[in-house]
């Protein structure tokens, strides 16, 4: 069984999540703050630098308290990365079709969620991923948090699978796939953000499935499906 590059099914419509109730206003105001906090550190790293800026310089231009930056991000690193994708990918992965090979499903939610990261807001994903280069305590905690989201997604695909989420097979898996993510992002920072991210990625996903192939690496052909 093989994982096409471009899922068949992704023209059907996907199993729609289950409803969730819009979040009260404590939520709202979590998030704002959130929000305030993190576009205060994007705009002074851009002015002076990851290094320069400190806990205190964004709280005062978030207009908070540095006791309230540090409640929200126990660390600076924290602030520049996004932590809250895991459970929306586990989520997606969920809802695909249950017809639908699983790594043909795995292909989709990741190549989107792509996407999705350099729309919404290119400037800061490009500045999220240059700093993942240039600042080690960055790169760091990226990769901590990846390995959290790689767990989260090993419970998906063990559903899927039948296999057990703390399976040897699974977890060397899903971390195959974390650490071909993070080499993508790395990647593309590296090269000034000069190809595509989805097409790094679906390269990523073709190595997990099959490794090396001979020849050009542009030119592989789809991935087989790990067993």
């Amino acid at each position: 069984m093989k994982a096409a590059r471009t899922p068949p099914s992704a023209d059907r419509p996907p199993q729609r999540p289950e409803h969730r109730p819009e979040p009260g206003l404590r939520e709202r105001k979590k998030a704002r703050t959130r929000t305030a906090i993190r576009a205060a550190t994007y705009r002074l790293i851009r002015e002076q630098g990851y290094d320069a800026t400190t806990v205190e310089q964004i709280a005062a231009l978030a207009e908070v308290s540095p006791s309230t930056v540090l409640r929200y991000f126990p660390a600076k690193e924290d602030i520049v990365l996004t932590d809250e994708h895991g459970p929306s990918l586990a989520a997606e992965l969920r809802a695909r079709p249950a017809d639908e090979p699983w790594f043909e499903s795995l292909r989709y939610v990741l190549r989107k969620a792509a996407g999705s990261g350099t729309a919404e807001d290119p400037e800061v994903t490009r500045l999220r991923t240059r700093l993942m280069v240039e600042v080690p305590a960055v790169r760091s905690r990226m990769t901590q948090s990846m390995a959290a989201t790689g767990r989260l997604l090993g419970q998906v695909v063990a559903e899927r699978t039948g296999r057990a989420a703390d399976g040897f097979e699974v977890r060397v898996l899903t971390m195959s796939l974390v650490g071909g993510l993070l080499e993508a992002s790395l990647y593309w920072a590296e090269h000034h953000h000069e190809d595509d991210l989805g097409t790094l990625v679906d390269r990523a996903l073709d190595v997990v499935g099959h490794g090396l192939a001979p020849g050009d690496p542009q030119a592989a052909g789809p991935s087989p499906v790990p067993s």
